[in-house]
């Protein structure tokens, strides 16, 4: 079996910091989020990793994140890019956003020939997760099915105070695989309580703090690239005449479709962690806090490239 690899989906962070050389730094010496990640997953056992950017913001990104991590891991590059459709489709007039996180794993289509885990570029997620996934993906392959897994983290462990978020929401099995997941696009706390909306704040309904969520770091095997890659047209022709500008190819989507088809079983591998993300503003004195203690406790070493 071939080593897994790690595949980071980066193409919409440029448009969300409005440009990459604005990224705020989160720890003592310049670090960032990412270069947290990258820690946790090198430490694990991945030596390769796949950042999945956008051609536009290649030079940046080199600058800032890929030149310095290259020292560390082999690091390649996919590009996501709005034109890489099925045959047939076009993009919509007034389209910029990136098409989800589904697309962003096919554009690495021509990278990735064995097992890798996802994670989102500005995610914190803490250490045990990439263990628990690296040893997951060395020791499983399809078989009957397409043999998968995933961190699940506690919702209350994964919200912010500064506004809304978006989250899988997961049920499970009695034998610890994925039932189903459901993607809430707008979740927010809400007293003591956290809530969710689908229309716009108008209702709101109360999701149990220690439900178990997505925060995108899966672990597949090379066949979750094959299957994104053939159900992405029937999506579109679903989605896009509802919502041409907006509608997003999920992680999730396909994932449920495979578990609804009896022809993939997800592994839930909880996390005791709890994730950090600067998702607005005001969330960065929270993450450099977090990481400061972290760093004070041992678990990461001050200037974490320079103790590798």
């Amino acid at each position: 079996m071939k080593k897994p690899v790690l595949v980071v989906m980066a193409a919409g962070m440029g448009s969300r910091y409005g440009g990459l050389k604005q990224i705020d730094p989160v720890g003592a010496h310049g670090q960032l989020i990412i270069d947290y990640s990258i820690f946790d997953a090198r430490r694990a056992g991945f030596e390769t990793v796949i950042f999945i950017i956008k051609k536009d913001i290649e030079a940046d990104f080199k600058e800032a994140i890929g030149d310095r991590l290259s020292k560390i891991m082999d690091v390649k590059y996919a590009y996501q890019e709005l034109e890489d459709l099925p045959q047939g489709f076009a993009v919509p007039q007034g389209r910029t956003k990136p098409w989800g996180t589904s697309h962003a794993v096919f554009a690495a289509r021509n990278l990735i020939d064995g097992p890798f885990a996802v994670i989102n570029a500005d995610d914190y997620y803490g250490p045990q997760a990439f263990q628990d996934i690296y040893t997951y993906l060395c020791n499983h392959a399809d078989a009957e099915k397409y043999s998968y897994c995933m961190a699940g983290y506690l919702l209350k462990n994964t919200v912010t105070e500064s506004g809304s978020v978006a989250r899988g929401v997961c049920n499970a099995n009695p034998n610890g695989t994925l039932a189903n997941v459901t993607e809430r696009t707008h979740i927010e706390i809400k007293g003591d309580t956290i809530q969710y909306t689908e229309d716009g704040g108008a209702s709101w309904n109360q999701l149990p703090q220690d439900a178990v969520v997505s925060m995108n770091l899966w672990g597949f095997t090379q066949s979750f690239v094959t299957e994104t890659g053939l159900r992405f047209a029937a999506y579109l022709k679903e989605n896009l005449a509802g919502n041409p500008l907006k509608c997003e190819y999920f992680l999730p989507f396909v994932v449920s479709k495979l578990i609804e088809e009896e022809k993939a079983s997800v592994k839930i591998l909880p996390s005791p962690d709890k994730w950090y993300g600067v998702t607005y503003k005001q969330d960065k004195d929270t993450v450099v806090k977090a990481i400061a203690q972290k760093t004070a406790e041992g678990l990461y070493p001050d200037n974490l490239w320079q103790a590798v």
